[in-house]
């Protein structure tokens, strides 16, 4: 195995691909669809498919007008070709999302499937809302490829000329810093249209809707109870099939209020040297590196997207700076290339009979780079590093902790 790992990225793909050619980089990701059939044909390349479950939306936000305008949402959500954006810009294998949650989750796609692509009815709400003539607004986005997103640069422009084909509705396409995009956009700063996404962090329906469409989630605008009630209700039931007709009832509110627009599932592929062993992808995040052996080099360079926005690892949600995160910290648990949970610095945990407390157990003789013991309280202290807004060391990037926040129904002691 390479004794150092190195991190390179460049933002498109024909680069990267162009990188991995030349033999400067072992392993690239988020392979550009017009280059599947160049990689699966040179014998000195691997093409390898990334299984995770994603999502690219339309988002919007509904605390500035006129998206705070039911009709100019159903408008927006009628009135563009998803199947479109699907065949023109998306790999074989991508599909046009009927529901917001990939439907390989388990009651990802109860209730009813989206709204067909419907142009004079759209241009009828918009006219019965006002906007006869269609209205101006902003297409935001980052200049970052992503599974959910390949070629986003064109794929924002495809959305700008639909909006003005279909709806009338002029829109300036506006390319944003990566970091200033995360934190503008999920803190619910955006005036108009924006391209975002989703993969999955681990293989439940949660991870998709309640981190999305949460009460304590801005993203979107001022929350719908009408969503995030039903979410909390249905998170905390443990049978698939009891929580069956909850998920129904939260993906038909979604279909009815329109937070966002889903748009599409990719189906993404990255690429290797075909002297690299054990080139792998991962269902979930980036694949185990220190399992690879480049060739028996020294060295095995990774070439993301785009740069790592921080390494305040519980306190940033981009996979470019989880997958730098992964390689250097570790958690009680971690996912298996095929998405399995397996014990990491745990080596197992036991639940009480309904699963609110958890005891684990701590693998002996785990340390800190640095060499000191690592115990139960380095532990705790991490998890209330992240969760608890009082504590000394909830220092990071932008402060937000988004994950802890969202996915634990909020930070303890936030102002």
């Amino acid at each position: 195995m390479a004794e150092t790992l190195v991190f390179r990225w460049a933002s498109e793909g024909a680069a990267r691909l162009l990188e991995l050619q030349s033999g400067t980089v072992d392993h690239i990701t988020k392979l550009s669809p017009d280059d599947y059939d160049a990689v699966r044909d040179n014998p000195n390349l691997q093409f390898l498919p990334v299984p995770n479950p994603n999502i690219l939306y339309l988002a919007l936000n509904n605390n500035f007008a006129p998206m705070d305008d039911i009709r100019v949402r159903q408008a927006l959500a009628m009135g563009v070709d998803r199947q479109r954006i699907v065949d023109n810009f998306y790999p074989a294998g991508s599909v046009v999302a009927s529901h917001f949650t990939p439907c390989s989750i388990a009651n990802a796609c109860q209730g009813e499937a989206w709204y067909d692509f419907d142009p004079d009815a759209a241009k009828a709400l918009l006219a019965e809302a006002g906007y006869p003539d269609g209205f101006e607004t902003k297409i935001f986005y980052r200049d970052v490829f992503r599974v959910y997103l390949p070629e986003p640069g064109l794929v924002a422009v495809e959305f700008q000329n639909q909006l003005k084909e279909n709806l009338n509705i002029d829109a300036e396409v506006v390319v944003m810093e990566s970091g200033e995009f995360i934190d503008e956009s999920t803190n619910g700063r955006l005036d108009g249209l924006y391209l975002l996404g989703w993969g999955a962090d681990y293989l439940h329906v949660t991870n998709f809707l309640d981190f999305h469409f949460a009460e304590s989630n801005p993203q979107f605008g001022t929350p719908y109870p009408e969503i995030y009630e039903v979410l909390q209700e249905a998170s905390t039931i443990g049978d698939e099939a009891v929580a069956a007709p909850l998920y129904e009832q939260a993906n038909n509110a979604i279909k009815e209020l329109i937070p966002m627009v889903p748009i599409a599932h990719g189906a993404p592929a990255d690429a290797a040297l075909a002297d690299v062993e054990n080139a792998h992808t991962a269902v979930l995040g980036p694949p185990d590196l220190w399992k690879v052996n480049p060739g028996g080099r020294d060295t095995l360079v990774y070439m993301k997207a785009a740069e790592p926005i921080s390494l305040y690892c519980a306190d940033e949600t981009d996979g470019e700076s989880l997958d730098a995160c992964k390689m250097v910290t570790e958690g009680l648990y971690k996912y298996d290339a095929d998405g399995s949970a397996v014990p990491t610095l745990a080596t197992s945990c036991d639940a009480n009979a309904d699963s609110t407390v958890w005891t684990c157990h701590l693998r002996e003789g785990v340390a800190f780079h640095d060499g000191s013991t690592v115990d139960a309280n380095d532990v705790v202290m991490s998890w209330a590093a992240g969760i608890d807004a009082a504590n000394p060391y909830h220092v990071g990037d932008t402060g937000a902790y988004e994950y802890f926040s969202y996915l634990w129904d909020g930070l303890m002691n936030a102002e």
